[in-house]
This record gives C-alpha cells, structure tokens and sequence, in this order.
C-alpha cells in the first residue's frame, strides 16, 4: 500500500524569518537576533553533561508544542469551538539511529476537556495537517498523538 503522491507543504511566501545562533554547540549559549533569546545551553546528564542550561531537545519541544497548540485553535475556531482550557504538551527524545547518528522521536499530549474525544480526535488530525512542525517532521520524525 502506498501513501498517493507526495503533498508539497513548501511555504508559498515567507511571512516571517527567526534567526538564532549558537555559540559553542551544546555547551554554550544561543541568541536570538532580536535580544529575545540569550540561554545557556548544556548536555543533559542523561547524555554525559551537567543539565546546567537548557537544551535543544527542549527548545524543540517548546516550539513543536506552542506551534501545535496554535493549529489545533487555529481549526478549533474555524468549526467554530472554543478551545479555552487547552494544552498541547511536547516529550522530544533523542537517540541513535542506524546509520550511526542521531535521531529524534516527539510524543504530542493534547488536552481537549470540553469536547467528545470523536470531536477531539478530528480538530487533533487537522491540526496535525496545518502545523508547520508536524509538516516539517512528517516523514523524517516519528511524531506519535496521545489525546487526554
């Protein structure tokens, strides 16, 4: 079975560019261009380091999950629901992979309290389809959607 021709998620115009830049890779620090970002960053100790700092694993996960969130309003609103009480929370792992570097895996929680979990499961799939994350890691991450 296969999946049908690929879907070409591309932006068609770019509304907006972040820019950040590390300063000694996983021990060190990373800024943003605009002063919004200025964190220390370290190796969690489960990877050897000290945990001193923040990581990108969870600056990942803060982003994936904000981002998420947003789409899954963004559709909530265009059915027209109030999804006020919402949460999207972000687990990113990190791993080896097979060809000998590193890989990650995301697991989303969504928390839809006033909604019917068949109604809760259909604005989750079209968030999932809108989220620029989750078309950014379709394919290349596994990204597993537990609903709560």
């Amino acid at each position: 079975m296969t999946d049908g021709p690929a879907v070409d998620t591309r932006p068609t115009k770019i509304m907006y560019v972040a820019e950040a830049t590390a300063h000694g890779g996983r021990e060190g620090y990373v800024t943003s261009h605009d002063g919004q970002l200025d964190l220390r960053v370290a190796m969690p100790p489960q990877l050897g380091g000290d945990g001193n700092g923040t990581n990108p694993e969870q600056l990942f996960a803060a982003g994936y999950s904000s981002c998420f969130h947003n789409a899954l309003i963004l559709v909530g609103n265009r059915e027209g629901y109030d999804l006020t009480g919402s949460t999207v929370s972000a687990k990113v792992g990190i791993g080896p992979n097979k060809q000998r570097g590193y890989g990650l895996a995301v697991a989303l929680s969504v928390s839809l309290p006033v909604l019917d979990p068949g109604l809760a499961t259909k604005l989750v799939d079209a968030a999932h389809e809108v989220c620029p994350y989750s078309n950014a890691t379709r394919g290349n991450i596994d990204v597993t959607i537990l609903l709560g």
